[in-house]
């Protein structure tokens, strides 16, 4: 059986880490009096994630304290996101030395997101392998393909959602390109773009099934209620933006090749690295999934 590749939404897991001990008082720390809590959910994810999914590569990639190009297009794209609190700072680059500990490459580019990272490389792997891709953004749906699984993060440490084409089918009843239009239409709070406003989720995805997509829904403008209509019309130049904003772009300038993705850890430099956090009781599971593919 081929090896499957694992791609791990960086940010994603870190940020649920952090908030998942954070919003409970505790923030981890190290003697030192280093803020570790974010990491160490992180790390615990990433461990959990190859436990269960069993991969022979495995990439993380990341946001960069760059812009994004969407900004370009639309000035307030993610404009309300409030600072990272002060005990993450230091835990964004921390975070790599367990990522380089695990002999997992960290993958980024100026003025692109992680998404755009992911949704390169799935598109660039899924040519010969099964590609996982771990996160906790459902934006990523849009990429299930094939040979392209996303696997959600869900409430309680293990659970996962997993879809694949026919499960995202009967759960969302929309096929993975629609995803896009889904979102040009209702517009997205937590990246601050609005879609068309009065345009629900329920509304976009009954236009959906009945029109198949934006330009369809577009085309056949005078098939619609006077209400939609109306309100389809009014936001025509901001639902094209919109749609434009949620796509994910799956032809970044990356310098990342499958051969330097395999997972092939040194137990030596990851247990240093776990030892200076003071992550002990990660060490052992770690030294369990090195024993199970020495």
């Amino acid at each position: 059986m081929t090896e499957s590749v694992l791609i791990v939404d960086g940010m994603a897991l870190l940020f649920r880490g952090y908030f998942a001990s954070a919003y409970g008082g505790y923030i981890r720390r190290t003697s030192a009096g280093v803020p570790t809590n974010a990491v160490y959910g992180f790390t615990r994810y990433l461990l959990d994630a190859i436990r269960k999914f069993k991969p022979g590569y495995v990439v993380c990639c990341w946001d960069t304290p760059v812009k994004p190009f969407r900004t370009e297009l639309y000035p307030a794209y993610k404009g309300n996101r409030p600072e990272a609190p002060d005990d993450l700072l230091p835990q964004f680059g921390l975070v790599r030395h367990v990522t380089d500990g695990l002999g997992i490459p960290n993958v980024e580019l100026r003025g692109y997101e992680a998404d755009d990272c992911i949704g390169t490389l799935a598109k660039r792997f899924a040519d010969d392998r099964e590609v996982y891709i771990v996160s906790g953004d459902h934006d990523l749906l849009q990429l299930v393909g094939p040979r392209t699984r996303v696997v959600l993060l869900k409430k309680g440490f293990g659970q996962y959602a997993v879809y694949d084409p026919e499960t995202l089918l009967e759960e969302k009843q929309l096929r993975p390109e629609q995803i896009v239009d889904l979102k040009g239409l209702t517009g997205d709070a937590s990246d601050n773009y609005p879609g068309v406003k009065g345009i629900g989720e329920k509304t976009a995805v009954k236009l959906l099934l009945e029109h198949d997509s934006i330009d369809g829904i577009i085309g056949n403008l005078d098939s619609l209620s006077g209400s939609v209509r109306k309100k389809i019309e009014a936001d025509l130049d901001m639902l094209h933006l919109c749609r434009d904003l949620a796509t994910i772009r799956c032809d970044v300038p990356l310098d990342c090749e499958l051969d330097g993705c395999r997972w092939e850890p040194d137990e030596a430099v990851l247990r240093s690295k776990f030892l200076e956090l003071e992550f002990e009781s990660l060490m052992k599971e770690a030294s369990g999934l090195l024993a199970r593919i020495g």
